[in-house]
């Protein structure tokens, strides 16, 4: 019978292996934070959000996603990238900070805590702020190509505090760039372009403080997206904790689609 740690292997190195392209590897090994964006191309205060997350997207020390939301699709037009999937990450998040309710543009930062997406001084100042405390990436994630394969290395817990150390691998799969025409609801007859929409995410596997090394086989699968990593704390609950450290997999190159 194969043992646990096998068997979190082989869960990780499926995930990565739908993920794991021919794209260049990261290279910042404890990027400034994360900022994980909730918005929906049915909500009028969202583009503004969705311009200046464009420049977090581009860069390299922020790992920046979009998670798009389908409860606004009632007001007359139904988001092309939403995902139910991104809707109950968003109210787990609402449960995990003690709200009551959910709001578009809203940017979770680090796991920690949220602001409000459009603004530019909320967002850098909380990610500066995390940074400065010591509540932003703590553990190094090291993503290379070996050949075929890919290698993810986590790092050890700060201060050797290993047995209070755990964490979810969380693999976050995400569109490349594209231009959307929105033909209806609040913001009908915009063209917007998104970046870095997430498309799926899943848990393959956990971390308990000491360093590990993977060694997983690249994806023979034609590239659909980017991918991204993500070592996230969970309650007992169940609800999403802080993020303690994260890494690009694969960064697309752009494309652009029109929505009918």
């Amino acid at each position: 019978m194969a043992s646990g740690k096998s068997l979190r292997l082989a869960a990780i190195a499926l995930a990565l292996s739908a993920c794991a392209g021919a794209s260049g590897a990261a290279e910042i090994e404890k990027p400034l934070g994360v900022v994980e964006l909730f918005t929906s191309q049915g909500c009028n205060s969202c583009p503004p959000a969705d311009q200046f997350f464009t420049e977090l997207a581009g860069k390299d020390d922020i790992v920046a996603l979009a998670y798009h939301v389908d409860y606004w699709d009632y007001l007359g037009w139904r988001d092309t990238l939403s995902r139910k999937e991104n809707t109950e990450r968003q109210y787990d998040y609402m449960r995990a900070f003690g709200g009551r309710s959910v709001y578009t543009p809203q940017a979770v930062i680090n796991g920690r805590t949220h602001v409000n997406g459009a603004s530019r001084t909320a967002v850098d100042g909380t990610l500066a702020k995390l940074q400065k405390s010591g509540d932003g990436m703590q553990i190094a994630i090291k993503v290379t190509r070996d050949g075929d394969g890919v290698v993810i290395e986590a790092g050890d817990a700060l201060g050797g505090n290993v047995a209070a150390a755990k964490a979810h691998v969380v693999i976050v799969y995400f569109d490349p760039p594209q231009t959307i025409e929105i033909g209806k609801g609040e913001n009908g007859g915009r063209k917007m372009t998104y970046w870095n929409a997430v498309s799926g995410i899943q848990t393959a596997g956990m971390w308990h403080g000491k360093a590990q090394r993977y060694e997983l086989p690249a994806s023979e699968v034609a590239k659909k997206g980017g991918c991204a990593v993500l070592l996230q704390s969970v309650a007992k609950d169940g609800l999403p904790g802080p993020i303690i450290g994260a890494a690009f997999i694969t960064r697309p190159e752009p494309r652009h689609r029109s929505s009918p």
